[in-house]
C-alpha cells in the first residue's frame, strides 16, 4: 500500500458535488493499494499514518503526532499513487489493485483509522469523484510505501 501524509491546518473532501466533509488541524491521507498488497498490513499502515510524528512540540521538533494531539484525519482513496511512468507520457496503473481487494483494503483502513485515538477520521467514497482541498501546514508531506517496509 502506498500512503502520502500531509500535514494540515485544514482539509475537506467534495464527494460527487455533495456536502464538503471537512476537518481541521490534523492529517490528510491519500491512501493507495496495489495489486499484491493484503489486508494483513492495514491495521500496521493505519498505526503508522496515526502515529506519525510529523507535529512540534513545545521546542519546535517534530515529535507529535495527530493521535497524541487528538487531530483529525481526512482520508481519501487515490489509485493514482500506482501510476507507473516509466514508458510513454500517459501513466499505466496497473499495478493497481482491483476490487474487491482495492475496496476492502479501503474500508479496513478507514476502520482502522477509526481505532487511533483521532478525534475524528472523515473520508471520501471509493470510485467516486471527489474534489479535495487542503492547506498543508509546513509544508510537511511523507510518503509511505509497505513495499519497503520488507527491505528493511
Amino acid at each position: 500500500m502506498r500512503a502520502v501524509i500531509q500535514r494540515v491546518s485544514r482539509a475537506s473532501v467534495t464527494v460527487n458535488g455533495g456536502e464538503p466533509r471537512a476537518i481541521g488541524r490534523g492529517i490528510v491521507i491519500l491512501l493507495g493499494v496495489g495489486e499484491h498488497d493484503t489486508l494483513a498490513i492495514v491495521p500496521k499502515l493505519a498505526e503508522k499514518c496515526a502515529q506519525l510524528r510529523i507535529f512540534e512540540d513545545e521546542n519546535g521538533k517534530l515529535n507529535l503526532s495527530a493521535a497524541e494531539l487528538g487531530y483529525s484525519a481526512l482520508v481519501v482513496s487515490n489509485f493514482t499513487l500506482y501510476g507507473d511512468t516509466a514508458k510513454g507520457r500517459r501513466p499505466s496503473f496497473i499495478r493497481a489493485a482491483k476490487p474487491p481487494l482495492s475496496v476492502d483494503a479501503y474500508e479496513a483502513f478507514l476502520h482502522a483509522m477509526e481505532q487511533q485515538g483521532l478525534s475524528e477520521v472523515q473520508h471520501g467514497e471509493f470510485g467516486a469523484d471527489m474534489q479535495v482541498s487542503l492547506v498543508n501546514d509546513g509544508p510537511v508531506t511523507i510518503m509511505i510505501d509497505t513495499d519497503e517496509w520488507a527491505k528493511h
